[in-house]
């Protein structure tokens, strides 16, 4: 490989790592704080306990569908009610709700909007940005959230910007291998729109696709008026 080669390959990793962070401790969610970060991502692995408690409740409720206003010191005895009391939730209920706890803490927040949702489709297909400050993600069963560097797309191309192309065709994007996704597992904070003076920089992402009847347990955070 010619030094010019290697080069242009540091200058295009450089470029993917600008905009995103990664780290194996929680402690990497606090550089959602800098400016030029839209994506940070805690590398974390699923016990085999969360394992287990995902798989089971996506077997007892393949349809299941939790939206809730939690705050850190209920404990989440909405999720709690909605789940109920069976053991094989209680490794997931533990994990939600230190989530929420520093989901809350880092954002000076006293309650977070949570979504527990099974999915055996596709529930935001296409690439897009949120109008959100910030939002916290976790896939605890199945394959996850796919994403795009800030440097390496075409905004133009978003929304009615396709005119009709699927985002592979609609110029978004130059090739798939600019396409990232995060882990099964892995906790992410994905930078919005509405994050102060991030208009233009909210990170562009989407649901992965599934196929032959493989399923998916996803777990949001979000910011709510108190």
């Amino acid at each position: 490989m010619t030094a010019q080669m290697l080069s242009i390959k540091s200058s295009l990793s450089s470029e993917k790592t600008l905009w995103s962070d990664k780290g194996s401790k929680s402690e990497v969610l606090a550089n959602i704080y800098n400016k030029e970060k839209n994506i940070v991502i805690w590398q974390r692995k699923l016990t085999r306990a969360l394992v287990k408690s995902a798989e089971n409740i996506l077997t007892l409720s393949p349809t299941l569908k939790i939206t809730a206003v939690v705050r850190p010191e209920d404990k989440c005895l909405s999720l709690k009610k909605a789940l109920g009391s069976k053991v094989i939730s209680q490794s997931l209920l533990k994990d939600i709700e230190n989530l929420v706890e520093m989901f809350c803490f880092l954002f000076g927040l006293k309650q977070a909007g949570l979504r527990l949702t099974a999915l055996d489709n596709a529930m935001c297909p296409r690439f897009h940005v949120d109008r959100v400050p910030c939002r916290l993600l976790t896939t605890y069963h199945g394959i996850a959230t796919e994403w795009i560097p800030h440097t390496f797309a075409d905004r133009k191309k978003l929304g009615s910007g396709n005119q009709g192309m699927s985002d592979e065709q609609s110029g978004l994007i130059q090739t798939l291998n600019e396409i990232q996704q995060l882990n099964t597992g892995e906790v992410a904070l994905l930078k919005g729109e509405a994050w102060e003076e991030n208009e233009g920089k909210g990170l562009i992402h989407r649901s992965p696709k599934l196929h032959n009847g493989n399923k998916r347990l996803l777990m949001t955070l979000d910011f709510v008026n108190d």
